[in-house]
């Protein structure tokens, strides 16, 4: 009897972050024929995350067009998925998060007659326009899904209020703390010399990283704004700001920073070294998912420069506070956490809310009971 097949599909870097860990368990157990299927949305920063974790894709559908509109790029998604998998089908698609090539790959795989697996499911904010267009897909995959890894408790009550059968949930914790305990015993020296200056330099490093569709046009230019004006006026802090590739994201960037003294702009860092500069910082200003997992995991208060968080397990622990985009509102946070220790202290205790780096193995187990091949596994050690 043949293996079934598993086809592990992503595009985006926080998805090649999240996916590395399942894909190396999956493979270690072998129980299956696991495939690799990339679809080229974050064309050099996937790439990075791939090399760094071992994995060569098995497929690169390169169906990402600079300047592409969104529509254009799911149309092109959707189509070569469709033709990748005309022929046969995988036995289960794995998806993670909330993407483009998440919920298109999750609409291909349902349409071709596999089982969608869904990593990383049940986040939800409750507003479908925010995150944009993140939400959406999430809600997109799930009604499609035959199992849901959900992440925390939280998100798998979210899966269970929408109606999904208790039985098809499995809570695995956060792939992304598996690929950070892995980060953490790969450390890497920075390329940039000077980038190794900044972190040995200075006491109190503010790290930004913003980049939500929702901010385009006014929002994203306020927080990185109210970052500098902050930084400015304390002679003993430095911002690091890695800047999305996305042009429209740079543009705005640009236009509110310009050449602001002690807030370096710089390209995106390697997994790696980024993972390194989080752990250094004194906090994080964020508008990332996967920073607002990381950041309570390493101590590292987070200023989530957001509306509405489908990671609320932060906010409620008090490692993380939501306080949208308004400049003055993003200032006076910034400083609170800067001016007054105690408010540091509070925020910065390292906490397990998403994780515990086991979060691969759970969701293998579970992969493996969907597909009916845990007797097999459990027999072969």
């Amino acid at each position: 009897m043949s293996r079934p097949w598993i086809d592990v599909v992503y595009g985006t870097r926080p998805e090649a972050v999240k996916c590395a860990p399942l894909v190396a368990e999956l493979r270690r157990r072998a129980s299956a024929h696991t495939t690799v299927t990339v679809t080229g949305q974050h064309r050099q920063m996937a790439d990075e995350v791939n090399a760094s974790f071992g994995i060569t894709p098995d497929v690169d559908l390169d169906v990402f067009r600079s300047g592409a509109s969104l529509a254009e790029t799911s149309s092109a998604i959707f189509g070569a998925l469709a033709h990748r998998w005309a022929e046969a089908a995988p036995d289960a698609v794995v998806v993670q998060g909330d993407t483009a090539s998440a919920a298109l790959a999750a609409v291909a795989a349902y349409y071709a007659g596999s089982r969608v697996i869904h990593l990383e499911a049940g986040l939800r904010s409750g507003d479908l326009r925010s995150p944009f267009p993140e939400e959406g897909n999430r809600r997109l995959i799930a009604p499609l899904a035959s199992l849901h890894l959900a992440p925390t408790d939280s998100a798998a009550a979210n899966l269970r209020a929408e109606g999904v059968a208790p039985d098809d949930i499995v809570v695995t914790g956060n792939t992304g703390i598996d690929a950070l305990h892995w980060q953490r015993t790969h450390p890497q020296r920075f390329d940039d010399p000077a980038m190794e200056e900044v972190v040995h330099g200075w006491d109190r490093l503010v790290l930004v990283t913003v980049h939500r569709r929702e901010s385009w046009g006014g929002p994203l230019a306020r927080v990185v704004a109210a970052v500098a004006e902050t930084v400015t006026a304390r002679s003993d802090v430095v911002a690091v700001l890695p800047m999305h590739p996305n042009p429209r994201v740079r543009r705005e960037v640009l236009a509110a920073v310009g050449e602001t003294d002690r807030v370096i702009l710089c390209e995106p860092l390697p997994y790696a070294q980024f993972g390194r500069l989080l752990a250094r910082a004194h906090c994080v200003v964020t508008d990332s998912g996967g920073v607002q997992e990381e950041a309570p995991a390493l101590g590292v208060p987070a200023l989530v420069v957001r509306d509405t968080t489908e990671r609320g397990e932060g906010v409620e622990a008090g490692a993380a506070r939501l306080i949208g985009t308004r400049r003055e509102v993003v200032a006076a946070e910034l400083a609170a956490l800067l001016d007054d220790p105690a408010a540091h202290t509070r925020m910065s205790r390292a906490r397990e809310l998403y994780g515990d780096g086991r979060a691969a193995p759970r969701a293998a187990d579970a992969i493996e009971r969907l597909l009916g091949l845990a007797r097999a596994h459990s027999l072969a050690g």
